[in-house]
Parts: structure tokens; sequence; C-alpha cells
């Protein structure tokens, strides 16, 4: 039995730093977090300085049975869990595990930190380890329990006061309404026009283009030239003062250096990621984790390529430094190389400069070298990062800017421009991209002719364009990860996890690939910021991230700062819960009235999304409704376009019976009815526009679904059925899978008893937090007098087992679950 023990969060990563250390070292994976906050009310509890009621996370118990199970065996124990406070916390859960199960008594306690997957960096980490940093564990405490308070506590007015089932989350929100903003920036933009001039100069040696700069003896601006008659007016007479002809009134001449983009960090990552590659920032955090980890490379072994990929830092080790130069002079030249490195350092005041940027574990391994041993995604990702590291440490870049200044006489000027490499350094390897272009990138790489001062140009033609100001774009992954970067909102490690939360809730949608707001996501975003505006304020949460990383820093006390948050948050919370009327918070609408009965017609938002209303509950007649039609918005949509709803049900004819066929939408959507049978639409058939012959198949194809699903009914309740997935037999409560070797029509009725007996019982969603479990762990109150749970645990079997094991929410995913959604994507609260 080996002497240590290492524990690190992945098993992928045990695998190859096994191999590293030798025998006298068992290296486990805890498999991410193995404790979290009970998902129930008081998992925190402020009455009593914000003591925190952890239990092992259910998924991973067995794992933690693993890792006591060696820990009684070993002489020392090495945790080498990831190096940042995330990663310290699941160390010291580990810790405290094997504390209260009495296995570390007289036993040695490592923590060991590397950035790096290589077996030199883990040999020198574990050769030098050192203690737990309480500052690191009590930050993500913090963390957590803000994150816990802020979403078991504003949660529940969400549902009562906007839709049941919603969450709002510490970080999520603030994200959450800069998506909104913009949307509503969009919405109120007023396009302007504007028109321009340029000159099409048929130069002897190059063709090339010059833009209007002076006007009449005034600078040309943007809205100098607001319609085409003025536009005109101005093309003409600049066209018949030039007499076919500019002359040339200036050159100048300027060369510039580019520097090259520091090595990334993982926000850099994540928006070149997006830029470059198409990837999600999730996308991009799973393939770089896959990096970082280990591939095995032939002959040479498993070897972690990249550097750790949460990271804030910028900086190179010396070592790094050393290796890429000596690889940027065999593979550039001496040229490329300059005198002395170039050295990085953050504007952030919190960024960990003991931390490394994101690297090439050895620059020697190049992308060609390695592209063998990677799927796609991983040589596409390997390659940006090791580029961008080479490249940080090359010479920059040398260009030259020409601009030639053009005379068409009226007291105006022309302008034509050109910007030519003159040594690429740097560009060479690698080019920084950007979200948008800007007016100057299309003089870049043009080259201009050889004119000379009073030389007369050839005037093709001199041609007025018009255009319309844009509103500002919708936010991409990449531009929006960069905003929350500059607002001071989240850290490295949860950007992706923050736009993975916005869409599983549905509150955003991505739109060629920009964010777009649901109605339900604008309602949510405009109900915190209209009443718990301080929450969402981005200066406020950029502060409180501040005083978390304080606190991490030994600098703050935690308790302090939980107080300092949770006594003005509950009274707003319990004062809101109160005084917000839920058409206000839902962002209801009245459109105005309906021509037919003068009635009101609203649009509201309802526990199945947006819909339109003609009159109200207090009339006589009963309201109308009609759900909005996909693309449609509450916020944006006309008293015309609502009117068209009500054009459903409408009686498409008759089939053959006499029976009337008619198309509504209901709760699950578009369908056609025939008498008591309903057929779904088609995606690509509209309940507005959709005739009879159509609705008619669609109800053919219905029936012969309905015909062809029973396959076998043995008469007492158990069946053999073709459904979504193939066939399967069921008796009601239970399904049950069909053997790939047996064909369905041929099992008896003893076979499906049998089979049925065999299949998993499925347990019933139920109550808040999800399934209903029985009880792991003697409860020390009774959580029936708990007022969220609609089940009163203290009825369920008793326990087995005294230890702590109950469910918990996943890794890194907070326990405030809202389990009374349908769709588990959308479970996780922030």
């Amino acid at each position: 039995m080996a002497k240590n023990l290492l524990i690190v969060e992945s098993p992928a990563k045990a695998k190859t730093i096994n191999k590293y250390l030798g025998k006298d070292f068992q290296v486990l994976a805890s498999y991410g977090h193995v404790r979290d906050l009970v998902p129930k009310e008081g998992a925190v509890d402020p009455d009593h300085h914000f003591r925190m009621n952890y239990e092992v996370i259910e998924r991973n118990e067995k794992h933690v049975d693993a890792i006591a199970k060696a820990a009684k065996a070993a002489d020392s124990l090495y945790l080498a869990t990831d190096l940042d406070r995330e990663g310290e916390a699941i160390s010291w859960h580990i810790a405290e595990i094997l504390k209260a199960r009495r296995l570390l008594d007289g036993k040695q306690v490592h923590r060991v930190v590397f950035s790096e997957i290589t077996p030199r960096a883990i040999k020198e980490a574990v050769a030098h380890p050192r203690q737990l940093s309480m500052d690191l564990v009590n930050a993500q405490q913090a963390r957590r329990a803000l994150d816990y308070l802020v979403g078991f506590n504003l949660s529940p007015v969400l549902w009562r006061k906007v839709q049941r089932g919603l969450s709002a989350g510490r970080v999520q929100s603030p994200a959450l309404r800069m998506i909104v903003e913009r949307e509503e920036e969009i919405e109120a933009f007023k396009a302007r026009e504007y028109w321009t001039i340029e000159a099409d100069c048929a130069h002897p040696d190059q063709r090339f283009s010059a833009r209007l700069t002076r006007l009449r003896g005034k600078k040309f601006e943007q809205f100098d030239l607001g319609n085409g008659d003025d536009a005109e007016a101005a093309r003409s007479a600049l066209e018949k003062a030039a007499l076919s002809r500019l002359v040339v009134a200036n050159i100048e001449s300027k060369e510039r250096k580019r520097r090259p983009a520091p090595p990334f960090t993982t926000s850099t990552l994540q928006q070149e990621a997006a830029r470059k590659l198409g990837f999600s920032t999730s996308r991009t955090m799973k393939v770089a984790q896959g990096l970082y980890e280990g591939v095995a490379l032939g002959d040479g072994g498993v070897v972690g390529l990249i550097t750790y990929m949460r990271t804030d830092a910028v900086s190179l080790s010396a070592e790094a430094i050393h290796e890429l130069r000596a690889v940027i002079a065999a593979d550039f030249g001496g040229k490329s190389l300059p005198e002395t490195p170039h050295y990085y350092r953050n504007k952030s005041k919190n960024a960990q400069e003991a931390h490394e940027a994101i690297r090439p574990t050895s620059a020697s391994l190049r992308p060609r070298d390695v592209a063998a041993f990677l799927n796609d995604e991983q040589r596409k990702l390997y390659e940006l990062i090791w580029k961008r590291t080479v490249a940080c440490q090359m010479q920059h870049a040398t260009l030259n800017t020409v601009s030639v200044d053009l005379d068409p006489g009226m007291d105006s000027m022309f302008r034509a421009s050109g910007t030519t490499v003159v040594d690429p350094g740097f560009l060479a390897v690698y080019e920084e991209g950007r979200d948008q272009k800007s007016a100057d990138d299309d003089d870049d790489g043009r080259k201009l002719p050889a004119m000379k001062i009073g030389e007369a140009v050839p005037l093709a033609a001199i041609v007025a364009d018009q255009h319309f100001t844009e509103p500002p774009p919708r936010y991409s992954e990449a531009s929006l990860v960069k905003a929350l970067e500059e607002y001071g909102i989240g850290r490295p490690s949860t950007y992706a996890s923050i736009i993975q939360v916005l869409l599983n809730r549905e509150y955003v949608v991505l739109d060629s690939r920009r964010f777009r707001p649901t109605d339900v996501g604008r309602a949510v975003g405009k109900f915190l910021s209209g009443h718990f505006a301080q929450y969402v304020d981005y200066d406020f949460t950029a502060r409180l991230e501040d005083e978390l990383d304080a606190v991490s820093r030994g600098e703050e006390d935690w308790i302090p700062l939980l107080e300092k948050f949770w006594k003005p948050f509950k009274a707003t919370v319990d004062d809101k819960s109160e005084s917000v009327d839920r058409s206000e918070a839902t962002g209801a609408r009245e459109l105005g009235a309906d021509p037919k009965t003068g009635k009101p017609v609203q649009v509201r938002l309802g526990r199945y999304g947006p819909f339109a209303q003609i009159g109200t509950k207090d009339d006589e007649d009963k309201p109308k409704f009609a759900s909005l039609r996909p693309g449609q918005s509450m916020h944006t949509i006309t008293l015309d376009e609502a009117l068209e709803l009500f054009k459903l049900p409408r009686t498409l004819g008759q089939a053959a019976d006499g029976e009337e066929i008619t198309v509504g939408i209901g709760r699950f959507g578009p369908f056609v009815k025939h008498g008591a049978m309903y057929a779904s639409l088609k995606p690509d058939d509209d309940p507005y526009t959709i005739e009879l012959p159509r609705a008619l198949e669609l109800m053919r194809e219905k029936i012969e679904l309905i015909a062809n699903r029973t396959i076998r009914d043995f008469g007492n309740g158990i069946q053999v059925l073709n459904g979504r997935y193939g066939p399967y037999i069921t008796d009601g409560d239970k399904n049950a899978r069909i053997p790939k070797d047996r064909e369905p029509r041929d099992l008896s009725e003893a076979e499906c008893v049998e089979l049925l007996a065999a299949a998993p019982n499925r347990p019933k969603r139920g109550g808040r937090f999800g399934k209903a479990k029985a009880a792991k762990e003697t409860p020390a109150k009774p959580v029936a007098k708990k007022p969220v749970a609609k089940k009163p645990v203290a009825k369920k079997p008793a326990a087995k087992k005294p230890a702590a094991k109950k469910a918990a929410a996943t890794k890194k995913a907070p326990a405030k679950k809202a389990a009374t959604r349908k769709t588990p994507a959308r479970k996780a609260a922030p």
C-alpha cells in the first residue's frame, strides 16, 4: 500500500499524475466538489454568525468513501486540487470530512499547487508543499453564502411576482441587466441618415479612392449632409470645380510600431476562441481542461499541454520565456527576437501574479508536432494558445502609413490613406481579433501609388453614398465576457457559468450568435433593476467582488462582510414581497382598444409565456387569450399584431365525416383538431396560413401513428408499445427496455413481466428540491417544521447511515434548486 495519498479533482488528471509520482503515491480524484450546502432553508444561518450547514454531495459519496478508505492506510495526505480559491475550498472540505471521521489523527496534511501537469512541475510541487490557506477558503465560503442568500431569498419573490420556477443570482442578474439594457437601447434607437462623398481616382499606376474630409473651408462631419438633395448638390459642385482632376496638396508618411498582445488570461482566451474559432465560452473551457489535464503523445506518454486555464495573470515564468525565445530564434530567425524579453503586468489589483498566463507547457511542442494526437477542437485551441504565447515574445511589427491630401478646388479636400507592413515582427505568427471593424481597417494593407505634391491625379468620378446610423450591436459571447471583465463582474472561473445559467434558464437566447433577452428574461431583468437596483448595480457587484478578493488576501474578515450585505438585503426582500404589484413586475402593457368590442387589449406574462388578452377579469364576459407567436415580444408587439393573434382558433373546413377541422394554439404549441383528436403542426407549418389539405394530411399521420403505436396488448395493463425512442414495455407505472436480440412482437406476457421486474424504478419528482429521497442520516431537528419543504422529511423511512450524505447540488452549482421546473437544465440556480 502506498505511503502517500494525493487528491486531485478529475480522474483524467489523477491518471496523468499517477504515472509521474511512482509507487510511493496513490492518486485519487474527488470528481469535483465533495460537499455543498444542504438544499433547504437554513443552510446559511445569519442568526448564528452565518453558520453553514454542509453535506456530502450524493453523486460523489462513493468517491469520498474511496478517499477515506485510502486515507486510513496512508501516512500522509497531499491535497492537490486546483490552485484557485474554489480548489482551495475543495481541499478544505476533503480535510474536514476526513477529520470528522478521525482519519487524519497523527498524519501530515499537505497542500500542493501547480499550474501545469508535467513531471517537473508535479515533483517540484510535491517537494515544496504548504498549509491550507484559510483566507482563500473563507473567501470561497463567503461567495457561496452570498450566492445562497441571494438565490434562496430573491427567487421566491420572483415566483410570486413574475412567474413560478424563476430564480435570481448575485452575479448572473447584473449580466442579465447588461443584455436587457442593450436590447432596450436597440429598440429605442432612431436611425439617422447621413451621406459620404468619395473620389474615384484613376491614377495611371493604380486606381484608388479618397474620402471627403473638408467641404467649403470647414471640416466635413458625419451629419453635414443629411439628405440626398444636399449630397447631390455638394457632389455636383465638387465635380464641377475639380475639372476631372485632383491636385496632390500634401503627403504625410508616418512609421509606427504595433506591440504584441499579452499572453492569454481566461477572459481573453474565451474572447479570441469565440471570435476566431466560433467556440462558446463553455466549449472553450472544456477543451482547455482536456489540454491541461493531459493528452497521450504516443511514446512520449501523457503530457499536460497547457498551463492552468482559470487565471487572470498575464505573467510568464523565466523558464517559459527562455524556451520561447529559443523557439522564436530557431523558427523565425534572430531578427524576430527583441533584445530583451517582453514582460507583462496585470492592471487588476487582485490579479494573482504568482500564477501564470495560459501558455503551452513547452513551446517546443509545436502545433504540427502534436496535431496527430489531438482532436479537431483541441488542435485549433492549442494552436491559438501556442501562437499567441510565441507572438507575445516576438519583435514588434513596424507599419508605414501614407496619407495623401487631394485638392478638388472650392476650398475642399479629399484624403486617401494606405498602410503597409515594413517589418511584420509578431504579425508573422498572430494578430489579435476584434469584435467590430474600424474605419481605418479599410486602409490596412492598401498601398497607394507614388505621388508628388502638385501632381494632378485623373478623376474618374465623385460619388455620394447614403448611410444610416446603426444601433449598438447585441452582445456576443466575446463582447459580453469583455464587458463583464471591464465592469469587474465575476471572475475568470465564473464567466462561462454565468452565460450558461442565463441560457439554461431561457432568460436569453442566442440569435445569430448574439444574445437576445426573452420576455421572461426582460421581466426578471426589469423587476430586479426596478426593485433591487442596488443588487444588480454594476459598481455594487464589482465592489463586492473586490471585498471578496480582500478576504482571499487576508485583508478583510468574511463574517462582517456578510453581515453588512445581509441586513439591508433582507429588509428589501421583505418590503418588495408585500409592496410590488404583479402586473407591474411582469411588464404588462396595454396596447389600445379592440375595435370590435372597445375592450382593452393587453399583453402579459403568464405561466407558459407571454400572451395577449382582450378584456379584463371584471368584465361580464370572460377575457379572450392568445399566445404570442415565435419571434414576437410583449415589449415590441403592436395593437394590430396582437389583434391578429385572435384569429385563432379558425375553421379550415370539414372532413369527410362532416366534422369541422380547426387550427389553434395550445399549451404545447400549434395544432389542428378533428373532433376529439389533436395533431401538432410541424415546425414549417404556420397556424395562421395552413389550409385544409395540409391539416387533413397531419390528421392522417396522427391516425397512422396511433394505429402503429401498440405492438402487443396482453389485456391486463401490460403492453408493448412503439415510443419516441423505439419499442418498449409498460404496465402504466413502469417502463422496461427490450433486449436488442428480441423481436418486440414475439415477446410473451411472462417475458414482459420479468423485464418489468428487472427494470429500475424511476422515482417521481416532488417537492421544491427535486425527487424525494429516503433520509440517509438522522436529522438533528424535524425537517417537517421547515416552511419550504412540502413533504415533511420526518415521515420518510428511517435512516440507515448516520453519515451526512444527502442529495446536493452538482459540481460548482449552488444548492438552491427549483425542482418544480420541468426542464432539468433549468434547475440550477446561481
